[in-house]
C-alpha cells in the first residue's frame, strides 16, 4: 500500500489547526457567555440575538467564498479570511455593550463564512476521493476540539484575568496560524517544491479543478439542483447542533445549576465525544466506499444512521433530572451527530469537484441559515417558558426531517452527468 506524501499529510496539519481554531475563535462566545452576560446585562433573548448575528454575514460569505475560492483560488481566499477572523476575534474582547458585540460577531461571521468552503477547495486539490470523507472527518473533528478546549480555556483566562483575555488570546493564534498559512501552503502540489513525481502521482492534479480566474464550468442553479437536498439535510442537523455550539455551557449553569468550572467540564466532555464521532464519521464513510464502491450508500447510510441516534439520544434529556445522565446522553447525541459531517462535507466534492468551494459554501449556507434562525428562538423560548425542554424538542423533530430529506441526497449523481445527460439543440433539432 502506498503511503501518503508527507507534504500533504503536512496540508492535513495545517487544515486541521485552521477547523480547531476557526471553531475556538467562534465558540469562546458560548463559553464566556456567563460572565459576558452579567457584565453586559443581557436577556437570553439579547444573547440569542448576538449568537445569530454571527450567522447573518456567515451565510452570505459562504456563497461568495466558495465562488472566490473556486475562480481565485484557496490560498489568497484564505489568507483575506484569517486577517478578518483574526481581527473581529481581538475585537470581540474590547466591546462595551450590546451593538459592539453584534458588529464583532457580524465582521466575524465574513471571515469564518469564506474559510470552510475555500478549506473544502484546497482539501479538493490534496485529497485523493477515497480519502476525502476520512480528511473532513479529521478536520471537523479539530473543530470540535476547539469547542471542547474552550470551555476551560477561557475558564482559565477569566479566573487569571477576565473574558475579554480570552479572545484578545485566541486572536493572537489566529495570526499566529495565518503565518503559518501565507508560508508553506500552495494552491496545487505541483507547485510545492518538496512534493516529488511519485507523490505527485497520488494527488489530485490541476485539470481536475477550478482555480485559474476563469468561467466556471457549471451555474449555480445546476450545481444548486445537485446540492438542494444534502442542503435541507444539513440545515437540519446544524439547527439540533446549535444546542451545543452556543447554548451548552449556559445550559448547565442556568437548567442544572452548575458552577462556571463544573459548566465547562461537563461541555468538554460533550464536546470530546463530538471529536470522536467527526473522524469515526469519515473513516466509515470511506471504508464503506471502498469495500463496496457505492458512493450513496457510502455518504447516505452514515448520515442516516447519525441522525437517527442523535434524536434517539436526546429524548431522555426531555425526561432526565440527573447530571451526569443528561452529561452521557448528550455525549452521546453529540457523538451520532458529528458522524453526518465527514461523508456530508464530502458530497460537494463528490457532486462537483471541479466546483467544489461553491458546492461545499451551499452546503454550508443551509448551516448559517440554522445558526440564524435557532439562537433567537432558543433564547425566546428560555425566557418566555424558563424551560430547556422546548428547544430539545424541536431539535428531534428537525432530525426526522432531516434523516427524510437525506434519502434524495444522491452523491453518486455528479454535475457533470446531469449536464452530458441534457440534450442539445442539434439533437433537438435532428
Amino acid at each position: 500500500m502506498q503511503k501518503q506524501s508527507h507534504i500533504s499529510r503536512n496540508m492535513l496539519i495545517i487544515f486541521c489547526a485552521m477547523s480547531f481554531i476557526l471553531y475556538l475563535d467562534r465558540v469562546n462566545l458560548a463559553a464566556a457567555a456567563g460572565p459576558l452576560k452579567a457584565e453586559l446585562g443581557l436577556t437570553n433573548t439579547e444573547l440569542g440575538i448576538a449568537f445569530s448575528a454571527f450567522g447573518y454575514t456567515y451565510a452570505i460569505f459562504q456563497l461568495v467564498g466558495g465562488w472566490v475560492a473556486d475562480r481565485f483560488g484557496a490560498r489568497r481566499t484564505i489568507i483575506a479570511c484569517g486577517l478578518i477572523w483574526a481581527v473581529a476575534t481581538v475585537c470581540t474582547g474590547l466591546i462595551g455593550g450590546l451593538v459592539s458585540l453584534c458588529l464583532a460577531r457580524l465582521l466575524l461571521g465574513i471571515g469564518e463564512g469564506a474559510a470552510l468552503p475555500a478549506q473544502a477547495r484546497a482539501i479538493t486539490n490534496w485529497v485523493p476521493k477515497p480519502k476525502r470523507g476520512m480528511a473532513q472527518g479529521l478536520t471537523h473533528s479539530f473543530s470540535r476540539l476547539g469547542n471542547a478546549v474552550a470551555p476551560p480555556l477561557v475558564a482559565v483566562l477569566i479566573a487569571w484575568h477576565s473574558w475579554r483575555a480570552s479572545f484578545i488570546v485566541v486572536g493572537i493564534l489566529s495570526a499566529l496560524w495565518l503565518v503559518v498559512w501565507l508560508v508553506y501552503f500552495r494552491e496545487m502540489p505541483e507547485e510545492h517544491a518538496g512534493v516529488s513525481p511519485e507523490e505527485l502521482a497520488l494527488l489530485p492534479r490541476r485539470e481536475s479543478v477550478q482555480e485559474d480566474g476563469t468561467a466556471m464550468p457549471h451555474s449555480w442553479w445546476a450545481i444548486l439542483r445537485r446540492m438542494r437536498a444534502t442542503v435541507a439535510v444539513y440545515f437540519c442537523m446544524v439547527w439540533s447542533n446549535t444546542l451545543f455550539f452556543s447554548w451548552m455551557p449556559i445550559f448547565f449553569m442556568q437548567s442544572l445549576n452548575l458552577d462556571i468550572k463544573s459548566s465547562a467540564l461537563y461541555s468538554s466532555g460533550v464536546f470530546f465525544a463530538g471529536v470522536v464521532g467527526d473522524l469515526t464519521g469519515g473513516v466509515i464513510s470511506d471504508w464503506i466506499l471502498r469495500r463496496t464502491g457505492r458512493l450513496a450508500l457510502a455518504r447516505q447510510s452514515v448520515i442516516t444512521i447519525s441522525l437517527l441516534g442523535g434524536l434517539i439520544f436526546f429524548i431522555p434529556v426531555l425526561i432526565s433530572h440527573d447530571v451526569v445522565t443528561i452529561a452521557l446522553c448528550l455525549s452521546a447525541a453529540f457523538f451520532f451527530l458529528e458522524l453526518t459531517i465527514g461523508p456530508i462535507w464530502a458530497v460537494p466534492m463528490d457532486v462537483a469537484p471541479k466546483t467544489a468551494g461553491t458546492a461545499s459554501g451551499m452546503l454550508n449556507f443551509g448551516a448559517a441559515m440554522a445558526t440564524i434562525i435557532s439562537p433567537i428562538i432558543f433564547g425566546l423560548m428560555i425566557d418566555m417558558t424558563g424551560s430547556w425542554t422546548l428547544p430539545f424538542a424541536g431539535a428531534i423533530g428537525f432530525l426526522i426531517l432531516g434523516i427524510i430529506f437525506t434519502q434524495w441526497i444522491r452523491p453518486d449523481i455528479s454535475v457533470e452527468q446531469i449536464e452530458q445527460q441534457k440534450p442539445t439543440r442539434h439533437s433537438l433539432a435532428g
